[in-house]
């Protein structure tokens, strides 16, 4: 007589029947309206539709700006997850919960606190008028001011959670061996957490390029100047809408293809 625990997949093929049917329920709400986004879509003039001048723009200007901001992201984002991770200093905590408030503040606010810090009359504005000649709001940089704040803190979780999970035994070994610490920061460190790296920038792109709240507050929504994708859908819902469903589409395919490509890190359970 064969003794021990349920298989795994037995396991997971009982579904109590008080869960069946809120599960179905939850699944069809979830999955109704994508369906419903494919079904809508006008197929027959998809590449025609995509090569108009206006969503042309807005997807080359929503490539360009979605990178640009993750580019800014890894730069500032990996040294404030190291110093998050690997610092211990007063304050620690109250940082880290500024760090990520943009994760859960409304991107409209977000958009506000930008034009306060950045604005012509804001904190920071006028200094970077008068000393430098730039402007931030309403120009194609202040797109990408806007996505980086509101993705940047996506990567800044995953490689602090990088960071806290790599063996310190590598680094502390290299640096027995006479390393200084920026060479086994970036001969060690940074092979290490490259993974998380690596899945911090992905999101941190996706959450870019799908922008809305922040970019119409701080940036506004000037055809071929900060008419990102998401803007141009919230137009064209009132001027085109088989135009809003095909650019509801490319976002709809980037934001699968980014949760499939991370499946295994984020998704998948042990």
């Amino acid at each position: 007589m064969r003794t021990g625990t349920p298989s795994r997949g037995r396991t997971r093929s009982r579904v109590p029947a008080g869960l069946l049917l809120p599960a179905i329920l939850g699944l069809a709400f979830l999955v109704l309206p994508l369906a419903g986004l494919l079904v809508r879509t006008p197929w027959s003039t998809l590449f025609t539709r995509l090569g108009a001048p206006g969503i042309l723009d807005a997807l080359k200007l929503s490539l360009l700006s979605a990178t640009l901001a993750t580019a800014l992201s890894v730069v500032f984002g990996v040294p404030v997850a190291w110093l998050l991770a690997r610092v211990d200093f007063p304050g620690r905590a109250l940082l880290r919960a500024l760090v990520t408030v943009p994760l859960v503040l409304p991107p409209v606010v977000g958009g506000v606190a930008l034009l306060l810090a950045f604005g012509r009359r804001g904190l920071l504005g006028p200094w970077l008028e008068s000393t430098f000649g730039v402007t931030l709001p309403f120009t194609t940089a202040g797109v990408v001011v806007a996505e980086s704040f509101v993705a940047m803190p996506f990567l800044i979780v995953a490689v602090e959670g990088a960071l806290r999970g790599a063996d310190v035994r590598y680094e502390e070994a290299a640096a027995t061996l006479g390393a200084g610490r920026w060479t086994v920061f970036r001969r060690v460190t940074l092979p290490l957490i490259a993974p998380g790296v690596v899945a911090g920038a992905v999101l941190c792109w996706a959450r870019a390029l799908g922008e809305f709240g922040a970019t119409i507050t701080f940036a506004g929504n000037f055809p071929g100047r900060t008419q990102t994708m998401p803007l141009a859908v919230y137009l064209a819902l009132e001027q085109d809408l088989p135009s809003a469903i095909v650019l509801s589409l490319i976002l709809l395919a980037v934001s699968v293809v980014i949760l499939a490509s991370l499946r295994d890190r984020w998704i998948a359970a042990p």
